[in-house]
């Protein structure tokens, strides 16, 4: 599974592209504002770290602003991904950048027929909301499940980026599904290395070291 980080900040993106946990980037204006950086700016410096894609939010709702502004974002850099949402409009827009050969990453998707028709439209990415789902009593994690049994069913090269992931179960969950892609942000990809039973036999350890008076260096 491929982890997308889910962030606008340039330190958390290079701490973990150095440790090889960066296999792309989303971002949205939302997160762009948090950064307090200029849109383009923010986004021109994130392809320059990031080989992989960097999804950068149209935020039209039109279709024709929606593709104008999209062609805009597609020449920041090649490894771009022109993020939509999961609109009538959004298909169509994203319908002609895809036939333009420019990825496309579909977001604010809730359900399997949204994803089915962005699979349809050639989205490179589908973005189902997992947190989301979960906030209103839904399961985030069976509308994963869904989208990868459409999927597999059909044939489709849309690729599964699982969001909204609100913690580490989330991710371990999303890969034994099968999700394509889970971005999520800076502190639930740490949490991941986390374990209260790594912490215990770590205090152990090192007790047994102080006490033998055991040094390396």
């Amino acid at each position: 599974m491929k982890f997308f980080v889910d962030t606008a900040e340039i330190d958390a993106i290079k701490e973990l592209h150095a440790l090889g946990m960066v296999d792309g980037v989303t971002t949205n204006p939302s997160l762009i504002a948090k950064s307090g950086r200029d849109i383009l700016e923010v986004t021109m410096e994130i392809c320059d770290i990031v080989d992989g894609p960097v999804s950068a939010e149209v935020v039209a709702l039109d279709a024709d602003t929606m593709l104008a502004e999209g062609r805009k974002l597609a020449k920041i850099a090649p490894n771009i991904a022109v993020k939509v949402p999961l609109t009538w409009a959004g298909l169509q827009t994203c319908k002609a950048l895809s036939d333009e050969g420019t990825m496309v990453n579909v977001t604010l998707c809730f359900s399997a027929n949204q994803a089915l028709l962005a699979a349809k439209a050639g989205a490179s990415f589908i973005s189902p909301f997992i947190g989301r789902l979960d906030d209103i009593n839904l399961d985030g994690l069976e509308l994963i499940e869904d989208i990868r049994t459409i999927y597999d069913n059909y044939g489709f090269e849309t690729q599964i980026l699982a969001a909204s992931i609100r913690s580490a179960n989330h991710m371990s969950e999303c890969a034994k599904i099968g999700a394509d892609v889970a971005t999520a942000p800076p502190n639930v990809i740490k949490a991941m290395a986390n374990h209260v039973l790594t912490d215990k036999g770590l205090d152990g350890f090192m007790a047994d070291v102080k006490k033998a008076g055991i040094k390396i260096l």
